[in-house]
């Protein structure tokens, strides 16, 4: 009884220790298309080519090569190089509604279909991510119909 409660113990002052994950980082594709790889190495077997723009998750850096993770999951390497500090969203919903304030009830700007590239603007609120898309309007749209934020 006694071990069973200084385990219990031990665990939850190494959950207070423990650090805690770091929000996640995200680059996009720069202005050029960008060839993903299985290996990071220009020898590696290509996997695919990624539009200009295209959000990617970070996940391991080395000198020349990132290991990106994309919007259906799948982990590759990109060449440092081909990726930009601009910061893009990918609609995940069937359909987008990007408000003027981050509110439901709030006026709609405008909408946007799965797969459309948004450009990320600084004036997060949580749940919501202010974006802007290429003709220049500009809004609010909830994070969970987004990917990449």
């Amino acid at each position: 009884m006694a071990s069973c409660r200084l385990i219990r113990v031990l665990f939850a002052a190494w959950l207070i220790a423990a650090p805690m994950p770091a929000a996640a980082e995200y680059r996009s594709v720069g202005d050029e298309p960008a060839l993903l790889y299985d290996s990071p190495s220009r020898e590696g077997r290509p996997l695919y080519v990624a539009s200009p723009g295209y959000p990617l998750e970070v996940v391991v850096t080395l000198e020349h090569w990132v290991k990106v993770r994309d919007v259906a999951g799948d982990l590759a390497w990109i060449e440092k190089r081909s990726l930009s500090d601009r910061r893009t969203v990918i609609v995940t919903a069937p359909l987008a509604a990007v408000r003027r304030q981050p509110e439901v009830g709030a006026p709609l700007v405008f909408e946007a279909q799965k797969g459309v590239l948004l450009e990320r603007l600084d004036g997060d609120v949580p749940g919501w991510v202010q974006v802007r898309h290429r003709d220049g309007q500009t809004g609010f749209v909830q994070a969970s119909q987004v990917w990449g934020a």
